[in-house]
């Protein structure tokens, strides 16, 4: 069994002892002590780069080899595009596009040189019809690069529409609220009226008079326009005029002092005469197309048959 705990005891008594001994020795100084490393020395051994060089080379043709040092092509006219000519400077290495449009370029340029150095040797160059150049990465990679651009552009269609719906919610809640706001501010204002007028503080209630002046009680024409009072139509008038406007019905028949005492309807020669003559002589008047009865009907028809 270990004991770790003795170890690291003694681990750390040996790193003192250490550092007392430096101390001592004059190699530690009071203060911050950081451990700094020694800087790289580049070495630039031209002798023997040249010596690989002279060991690697074969002495073959350059037909054998197909090598080119030349620089890139010059970018398209009409392009601002300087990098990659002769003077230009430092190209701008952490940008991706640049980078491969020098890569592109440097390609170019070594074709068309190539191209030339081959038709001045007598090799004769043809492009197959049916050659299509591999690219750098697989049909699956660009389907599922192609894809996350789709999902990026899908979610941020999606965002898009989020946002709307939330401003249109906050939208409408705002205008609800202003509504209700409206609403019992009125109400508010209209009970303090009717508290002022039963309190006498008040003369008369201003949203009564409003309700009256919009034209509650008058009809309007097919333009909008209160030109005449409202009436009721002609059913409602007739039952109007035959069972009167409501109220009381009994004792409706009754008698009072002012109807007892009128004698205007009164008349000698028919409320004084004998009884039943009245009727009599308008039954005189009346028997001159008077129905034969039922027996004289009959033996009417009996004669004509």
């Amino acid at each position: 069994m270990v004991d770790f705990h003795h170890s690291s005891d003694s681990e750390a008594a040996d790193s003192d002892e250490e550092l007392q001994r430096a101390f001592a020795a004059g190699k530690l100084k009071p203060g911050l002590n950081v451990v700094v490393e020694a800087p790289k020395q580049s070495i630039n051994n031209v002798t023997g780069m040249k010596q690989k060089l002279k060991e690697l080379q074969q002495g073959l043709d350059w037909v054998e080899r197909l090598d080119l040092t030349n620089p890139p092509a010059p970018p398209p006219p009409g392009s601002n595009e300087t990098e990659g000519t002769e003077g230009s400077g430092v190209a701008e290495t952490d940008n991706d596009f640049k980078r491969e449009l020098r890569f592109y370029r440097q390609a170019q340029a070594s074709v068309l040189t190539g191209l030339a150095k081959l038709h001045k040797l007598g090799i004769k160059t043809r492009r197959p019809d049916d050659y299509f150049a591999e690219m750098s990465k697989t049909d699956d990679h660009m389907k599922r690069i192609r894809e996350k651009l789709l999902e990026k552009q899908q979610g941020i269609e999606n965002r898009d529409k989020a946002r709307k719906l939330r401003d249109l919610k906050k939208y409408g809640k705002k205008v609800q609220q202003d509504v209700l706001q409206k609403r019992h501010k009125e109400k508010r204002e209209m009970l303090d009226a009717v508290k002022k007028f039963r309190k006498g503080q008040k003369d008369k209630l201003d949203f009564l008079e409003e309700t009256e002046g919009k034209g509650k009680g008058k009809q309007q024409n097919r333009h909008g326009k209160t030109d005449q009072p409202f009436q009721p139509n002609r059913k409602r008038q007739y039952k109007n005029t035959k069972f009167g406007y409501g109220g009381q019905k009994k004792r409706g028949k009754m008698n009072t002092k002012e109807s007892a005492s009128d004698m205007s309807g009164f008349s000698k020669k028919i409320n004084q005469g004998k009884p039943g003559k009245q009727y009599a002589n308008k039954n005189k008047k009346g028997n001159k197309n008077k129905r034969p009865g039922k027996t004289q009907r009959q033996t009417m028809k009996n004669r004509q048959k």
